[in-house]
């Protein structure tokens, strides 16, 4: 697979050496996009398909620490071989909330993954959006929930969770 280190280093500006630079000491790059009147902060995993063939994850949602600490958590549980089971509720993720990873289409690829699209040169790449329930277990699709801002971008219907 080819990505941005295949590029010529000389013709790479500092922030694209800094962002290579931070993937190739840590083995991925946590792009963070704060909170503002268009919608919800989000991160953005950069990394972890090139490095360890598991998809990359966008998180939308709660605030910017927290959800740079639950990529690193589950980065490390890659790392280690027990990554998070795809598309059905898991407690791995949070201690006090459920969690599930659906793919996420190549349709929101150009809203919310710039970097991802330019480290991978397209969107050749598979990336899971990270949902959390609220603390009673009910998530976004559910009529009462209270898990917070975070939309659908599955293919539709939450993956066919909704």
């Amino acid at each position: 697979m080819r990505t941005a280190f295949d590029l010529d280093p000389q013709s790479l500006d500092d922030e694209e050496r800094r962002f290579l630079d931070v993937i190739g000491e840590h083995g991925w790059f946590d792009t963070a996009i704060l909170d503002d009147e268009e919608g919800p902060g989000f991160s953005y995993t950069t990394g972890f398909w090139s490095g360890s063939g598991h998809p990359e994850i966008l998180f939308i949602g709660l605030n910017q620490q927290t959800r740079h600490d639950v990529l690193w958590d589950i980065y490390r549980a890659i790392k280690s071989g027990c990554p998070p089971p795809v598309s059905r509720p898991t407690s791995e993720v949070f201690a006090n909330a459920e969690a599930v990873l659906l793919p996420v289409s190549t349709d929101h690829y150009r809203e919310y993954l710039g970097w991802n699209r330019w480290f991978y040169n397209g969107d050749d790449f598979p990336c899971l959006q990270l949902i959390w329930s609220d603390r009673e277990g009910r998530f976004p699709w559910s009529p009462d929930a209270q898990a917070g801002p975070q939309p659908d971008l599955s293919t539709g219907n939450w993956g066919g969770l909704g």
